[in-house]
C-alpha cells in the first residue's frame, strides 16, 4: 500500500548535482499507527483503519478513547480508512513510515485549499473587468445575468460572486524527489494544496505521465 498521511511543513528548494533547481513541498509523513484492520469475511470489504498525529487524551471523546485503548494504540488526532487487497498483512499497532515511498515515485496529493472567503467573478472566476474610464461605472461587476422575459431566471451554476478556497483539492502526477526515512519526511516536486500545518493524504497516482 503505497499511501501515508503527512502534514505540510512548507516550501523550498534543493539543487541537483547538475545545478539545477528544484522547487519542492516539504511533507511531515507518518508514522502511522494501524489502529484496527477490517476484513471481507467480518465487515463484508478490506481495509486498515490508521491513526496520525499524536494528541493528548483530554481532547478525545469517550468512543474514541475506549477504541484506542481497545486496540492498545497511543491516542491520535486523525483517523482514516485505507481499503487495501491484503488486509492480513497488516497487524493492529503496526507502524507505516514515509519510506513505503521511493525517490522517483508518481503521487497524487490531497488536502483542504486555503480559504479566500468571498470573493468576486474576477478572483473567483478569472472573468474580465469593465473599462475603467471614461465614466463607464463598470468595472469588477458580475455583468449580466440573463436574459429578459424568458427564462425569465438566472440559470444554476452561474459563475457568480460567492465563497472561494477551503475545499477538498487534488494535485496529480507529482514527484517525489527524496525521502528522509529517519526524519520522516517527503519532499515532493511544486507545490500541494492547503496551509502550513495542514494534513495531506499522499498516495500512489493513477495517472502516470509517460
Amino acid at each position: 500500500m503505497k499511501r501515508i498521511l503527512g502534514k505540510k511543513i512548507g516550501m523550498t528548494q534543493i539543487f541537483e548535482e547538475d545545478g539545477r533547481v528544484i522547487p519542492v513541498t516539504v511533507v511531515e509523513a507518518g508514522p502511522l499507527k494501524v489502529v484496527q484492520v477490517k476484513t471481507m469475511e467480518k465487515d463484508g470489504y478490506s481495509s486498515i483503519q490508521i491513526g496520525y498525529a499524536d494528541v493528548k487524551e483530554k481532547k478525545i471523546n469517550k468512543p474514541l478513547k475506549g477504541h484506542f485503548d481497545k486496540a492498545q494504540v497511543e491516542y491520535k488526532k486523525y483517523l482514516r480508512e485505507f481499503r487495501v487487497d491484503n488486509p492480513e498483512e497488516y497487524e493492529i499497532g503496526q507502524e507505516i513510515k514515509a519510506d513505503v515511498f521511493e525517490t522517483g515515485d508518481r503521487v497524487d496529493v490531497i488536502g483542504i485549499s486555503k480559504g479566500k472567503g468571498t470573493q468576486g467573478p474576477i478572483k473567483r472566476h478569472g472573468h474580465g473587468r469593465g473599462p475603467e474610464t471614461h465614466g463607464s461605472k463598470y468595472h469588477r461587476a458580475v455583468g449580466a445575468m440573463s436574459a429578459a422575459s424568458y427564462p425569465g431566471r438566472v440559470f444554476k451554476g452561474k459563475k457568480m460572486s460567492g465563497h472561494m478556497g477551503n475545499e477538498r483539492v487534488t494535485v496529480e502526477n507529482l514527484e517525489i524527489v527524496r525521502v528522509d526515512a529517519e526524519k520522516n519526511l517527503l519532499l515532493i516536486r511544486g507545490a500541494v494544496p492547503g496551509p502550513k500545518g495542514g494534513l495531506l493524504t499522499i498516495k500512489e497516482s493513477v495517472k502516470v505521465s509517460k
